[in-house]
């Protein structure tokens, strides 16, 4: 078994928006969880909740692993010194890692815990969000959220000082305003080894904005502006005015003894319940697997980590999420026929295993496009078809099933079916903030030309958080703003009789 997974017994805590595996007590897990429910249902008290309730494989999982040391080497990058918890938002595979948590109902959080909190606003505001948001705002956004703290009477409190911030506004080198606005120009300037107070100006330009009752609905109107397509800078300059005077007031803000926060009492929360169950032995065994193929690997990574899986499931020949896992290693691995094995034998056991469901699915999917013979080839992608219809039918707002069908006819080469296409926008609608599939949707609405849309869509792509400015998407924003532009009626032009 790799390091950092021996401990106490693995159990699983289960609530409406989120899913913890940790080697850890019942009694911490389920206080950990039901703090997360406490945040996202504060949220709700301030942010637009679309309400919508995930499905069960939509959910955000949390993986809590023994040490900081751990998530660094999950983490994998040579950049992780500093990490201390990390998520990546997908599909049908939202996931977060981070370090053992006290589990106490304390009111301040963990290093890692904020960055779990951090990256959660972030699903959160891409979840309930259809407006443009910029670089700057969705980090302010991000960090006025994280620093929340869990009161013993239930209460939550949001928007309390970013503290860790405090260093990096005083000491690290400032951004200017016009380039916090002006993303392009931020990254253009950007030194790539010089550390710079970019996620603490963004903190205290959202919290003061938020708070400064002489600045009431300048946001709204600056992030309308944006909507309408006008460049960042001037969007800015025209709802905030003198930028030379907003930095004056932000650095009088700064230098306050305290700041407003915002204390949502408990009864104002609609918290979810939180069920915890202990992990079969078979599951706990292959908890490290699951771990790092969530975590996401390449084909190096996966022949490592095949013998392990393989070993198990040897072990537990009788285990669904075992043999599940196992199909999910050997896919990652390139032994499509393998997969599919450990797949059948998964849903032998138990036929509602979604993910063995969708790992046979993958494995279908890289056999059909091998094939070479045209007959065989047609019944193939037919068959692949067939199989992610069964997967979305056991759970139909996952939204795997929904990408891999429309995914398959572009793999196959020929024109996706107007359900399909349905299917994918049903998908974004379930997963907003999976890049890949808005991508995705972005191209296919650009190809049927519906340049609105595709404008809409390709904005958090071209602007996003947690990434430099996308040329490549800029592009096609562009191409559909143009194309926007020459559809619209001349004004002087009469009509035609």
């Amino acid at each position: 078994m790799s390091p950092g997974f021996v401990h106490a017994a693995w159990h699983q805590a289960s609530s409406e928006h989120f899913v913890v595996y940790a080697n850890q007590s019942s009694k911490h897990i389920k206080r950990y969880t039901q703090k997360l429910e406490r945040y996202h249902a504060a949220f709700g008290t301030l942010v637009n909740d679309n309400g919508l309730v995930p499905s069960p494989s939509n959910r955000v999982t949390v993986y809590v692993v023994s040490s900081d040391w751990q998530v660094k080497k999950l983490y994998g990058k040579n950049d992780s010194k500093y990490v201390t918890g990390f998520y990546r938002g997908r599909a049908g595979g939202s996931m977060a890692i981070v370090p053992r948590v006290k589990g106490t109902f304390s009111g301040d959080v963990s290093d890692s815990e904020q960055v779990l909190l951090h990256e959660y606003a972030h699903h959160f505001m891409y979840a309930n969000n259809t407006r443009v948001i910029p670089r700057w705002f969705g980090e302010g956004f991000a960090e006025f959220f994280s620093t929340a703290t869990f009161e013993r009477d239930g209460s939550v409190g949001l928007g309390l000082p970013a503290s860790r911030r405090q260093y990096e506004l005083k000491h690290s080198h400032n951004i200017p305003l016009e380039e916090l606005f002006d993303t392009r120009l931020y990254l253009q300037n950007k030194k790539a080894k010089r550390y710079d107070n970019y996620y603490g100006r963004s903190w205290l330009l959202y919290h003061y904005l938020f708070f400064s009752p002489e600045r009431q609905g300048q946001l709204d109107g600056y992030l309308n502006r944006l909507q309408k397509g006008e460049p960042e800078l001037a969007a800015a300059k025209a709802s905030f005015g003198s930028l030379e005077a907003l930095n004056k007031e932000l650095l009088k803000y700064m230098r306050r003894r305290s700041l407003r926060y915002i204390k949502v009492p408990v009864e104002s929360l609609k918290v979810a319940p939180v069920s915890v169950r202990k992990l079969f032995a078979a599951e706990a065994a292959m908890m490290p697997v699951i771990i790092r193929s969530n975590r996401g690997v390449n084909r190096e990574e996966a022949m490592e980590l095949l013998p392990q899986a393989r070993e198990i499931a040897a072990r537990f020949p009788n285990s669904s999420v075992v043999l599940g896992a196992l199909a999910e290693a050997e896919v990652d691995a390139g032994n499509y026929v393998e997969a599919i094995a450990a797949a059948d034998s998964a849903i032998a056991l138990d036929p509602n295993n979604i993910e063995a469901q969708i790992q046979k699915g993958y494995a279908m999917t890289s056999l059909a496009r091998d094939t070479k013979d045209t007959d065989k080839k047609e019944a193939a992608w037919k068959a692949v078809r067939l199989q992610f219809v069964k997967a979305n039918r056991l759970e139909v707002e996952n939204p795997l099933p929904l990408v891999n069908f429309y995914r398959s006819y572009v793999l196959q080469g020929v024109e996706p079916t107007k359900n399909s296409v349905i299917g994918l926008e049903s998908a974004l609608e379930l997963a907003p903030f999976d890049k890949q599939v808005r991508a995705m949707v972005a191209r296919q609405q650009l190809k049927d030309e519906r340049f609105v849309e595709a404008r809409a869509t390709l904005i958090p792509l071209a602007y996003g958080p947690h990434q430099e400015v996308n040329n490549a998407y800029l592009a096609l924003l562009k191409l559909a703003q143009e194309r926007i532009a020459a559809q619209r009626p001349k004004q002087d032009e009469p009509e035609a009789l």
